[in-house]
């Protein structure tokens, strides 16, 4: 193989790595900041903070004594508290035994109980409180959709196109649009539309009602394509349309979507027009364990093509607060959809290799800031939610086993001996390289 060809592989490695070292660099240093704010807060003094392991390419000492760094090896970072063995946590005991009683409260091992639990859990609350500033940021940018519903950006389709921007909907086909917001009534009303190529539009345009012709509203177009799925490794793109599926013309997304679960992993042959050009693009569509709104979840076939609209709606500003408020709630789906999607893989209910290792997530990186900043912190946000919420589990080594620690100590009066908390230690670490090694075995074998 020449150079030549070689050079657009390498230049996308280049990217995903890139990508993904500013999205986990940005994650861990909020992650660390966490511990290490509340810990001087609560009168813990640090010694450390080190974005990265390994050789020191930069460091500075604040006015504190801490010394800020940042070390070659980016997959990580530590605090390193007054009275810690090392990076890693753990008591110099020479060290504490030479300071007085009022230097050791400044100390982790010599902190009250409260200051060190809360330095503890500093860490993941603030990876959440990175994705709900996030989540706001991205809700306040987009805004809130105009109602009634009104046309915004149109989209490039090879179809009969009359309407135009600012055209405000009244009617499609005869029925009267729902609320956008109303999710599920939306949706209803959606399906409800006939599965035709194009549609009668009643609109308001500078004030006059008008009847106009367009496409159907939920075309088998493609807004965004979904990190290592068959239609990214066929290397579609956002505005893509499918024009056939197998010889079959489709014009709406529902017609795509059937396909999709009815060829059961058979290779489909797609039609797709992108900017006036007609491509020819195989694709095996791929099993995937989706939740259902009920509960549970249900495994079908996709090909990683998420739809929309043929037009961006037109939209008002949101305020801070409802974009706060949608903020909390969409990370707090994220937990609990995490939650479940582990439990029903920890019960066989879905398949393993919805674990992704870092290969990965790596990979999600590089794709997302492909397609746009709004994607890329999207990633981040979520990938926050999921460090945030893994550092959260009670097992030694994580800050969830350090809080159960710190609970028996509460329980008890006294803290695990250090025997036993060696041991445990022990056993969290080999539960989490094991964790580690069979989630980069999905990366690598899983389909």
């Amino acid at each position: 193989m020449e150079i030549t060809q070689l050079m657009p592989q390498f230049g996308g490695l280049v990217w995903t790595l890139v990508a993904f070292v500013v999205a986990l660099s940005i994650i861990v240093a909020i992650h660390e900041y966490g511990h290490y704010i509340v810990g001087r807060w609560s009168g813990i003094e640090a010694d450390v903070f080190s974005l990265g392991f390994g050789p020191v390419l930069w460091s500075r000492y604040d006015k504190r004594g801490t010394r800020w760094q940042i070390a070659a090896l980016p997959f990580g970072g530590y605090v390193k508290f007054k009275g810690d063995a090392n990076a890693s946590g753990g008591s110099d005991e020479s060290a504490l035994a030479g300071m007085s009683d009022d230097e050791k409260r400044h100390t982790m091992a010599g902190a009250p109980l409260w200051a060190r639990s809360a330095t503890v859990a500093a860490g993941p609350l603030f990876n959440f409180a990175l994705t709900i500033l996030l989540f706001t940021g991205i809700f306040m940018a987009r805004g809130t959709v105009t109602e009634p519903l009104t046309v915004g950006e149109l989209r490039p389709l090879p179809a009969v196109q009359e309407l135009q921007e600012g055209d405000v909907i009244l009617e499609i086909e005869g029925q009267s649009p729902t609320s956008f917001d109303d999710g599920a009534g939306f949706q209803d009303f959606i399906e409800a539309l006939p599965d035709t190529a194009a549609l009668g539009y009643t609109v308001e345009r500078t004030g006059s009602r008008m009847t106009v012709e367009g496409p159907h509203v939920y075309p088998p177009l493609a807004t965004q394509i979904v990190p290592r799925s068959a239609a990214n490794e066929a290397g579609m793109q956002p505005g893509d349309v499918i024009t056939t599926v197998d010889g079959d013309p489709i014009h709406v997304f529902d017609e795509l979507k059937e396909k999709v679960e009815a060829s059961e992993g058979a290779t489909l042959a797609l039609e797709v027009w992108r900017d006036g050009e007609l491509l020819q693009l195989d694709m095996t569509p791929e099993s995937t364990d989706e939740p259902l709104p009920e509960g549970g979840y249900q495994t079908v076939y996709r090909i990683g093509i998420v739809g929309g609209l043929f037009f961006e709606p037109a939209t008002e500003l949101a305020g801070p607060v409802e974009a706060l408020g949608g903020a909390v709630t969409r990370t707090a789906s994220i937990i609990t959809g995490s939650l479940s999607g582990l439990w029903h893989m920890v019960t066989g209910s879905i398949s393993s290799c919805n674990l992704s290792g870092p290969i990965g997530i790596a990979e999600t990186s590089g794709a997302m800031a492909a397609q746009g900043g709004q994607s890329f912190l999207t990633f981040i946000a979520v990938l926050s939610t999921a460090v945030g919420l893994i550092n959260l589990f009670p097992v030694p080594v994580l800050d969830g086993g350090h809080l159960v620690f710190h609970a028996w100590e509460a329980a008890t009066g006294r803290p695990p001996s250090d025997k036993a908390l060696n041991a445990l230690m022990s056993i969290g670490l080999v539960l989490i390289l094991g964790l580690m090694a069979f989630a980069l075995t999905n990366d690598i074998f899983c389909p």
